[in-house]
């Protein structure tokens, strides 16, 4: 069993947030890919299915964000999951938005969902980091995240969703590039160039052949009288 976290905080007044998209991609990738009906346990919201031939667990911990690995270690305990099992969706300042990237181990860089879960599981699990951009000031941050997406950026998040959701069973099978390929082709799908074909140029019209100037008749009159009558 794969165990995919999204990170957010629960309830109406946090929905839309920026420190929400981890909700968000889950609830598109259980809505796309036929998954049961969410229900309450492990202090927070779970919803059961399959990607490709991968069972997978998904869960949405409501603890509030800085108490989310409570709720990422009831799950792992109950199931016997290993860290390696486990891959959490979470907003990523230091990436622009719609940029989305694969990564295993390393550092929670101050946020504060995956600290939580570095405390309670270690830092093995591997985490979808979901751009959302950088206020542009340290101070700023706080606010930032936990302010609603603005109408402008619907474009870019439904299609980083779509493409989440897309390349999922990818992802549950160990294949991050074909992940990575999946939110790509939503993302920054490729683009024709827009160029008519060529018309090939009119072929040049052929002169006709000059028919050949006769030779001049140097005969006599009573040559030519004669010749007639032979």
């Amino acid at each position: 069993m794969q165990l995919f976290v999204g990170l957010g905080n629960p309830g109406p007044k946090y929905a839309g947030n920026r420190h929400n998209i981890g909700f968000m991609a889950l609830d598109r990738i259980a809505t796309e890919h036929g998954f049961g009906p969410w229900r309450a346990k492990f202090q927070g919201q779970i919803a059961e299915g399959r990607l490709g031939s991968a069972r997978v667990l998904l869960l949405k911990p409501e603890t509030f964000m800085n108490l989310s690995g409570q709720s990422v270690a009831a799950a792992m305990r109950f199931y016997k999951l290993a860290p390696d099992a486990v891959t959490v969706f979470h907003d990523e300042l230091d990436l622009a938005p719609g940029k989305c990237r694969v990564k295993r181990g390393g550092g929670h860089a101050g946020h504060n969902g995956l600290r939580s879960i570095h405390g309670h599981i270690g830092e093995t699990y591997a985490r979808v980091r979901l751009g959302i951009g950088h206020p542009g000031d340290k101070r700023l941050v706080s606010n930032y995240v936990l302010q609603d997406f603005p109408k402008a950026d619907a474009d870019w998040l439904d299609d980083l969703l779509r493409g989440v959701s897309d390349g999922a069973p990818a992802l549950a099978a160990g294949d991050a590039a074909g992940f990575g390929n999946a939110v790509a082709l939503r993302v920054a799908p490729p683009r024709s160039s827009g160029g008519k074909a060529e018309k090939p140029a009119p072929a040049k019209p052929t002169r006709p052949e000059p028919e050949p100037t006769p030779a001049p008749d140097t005969r006599s009159a009573l040559q030519r009288l004669v010749e007639r009558f032979r």
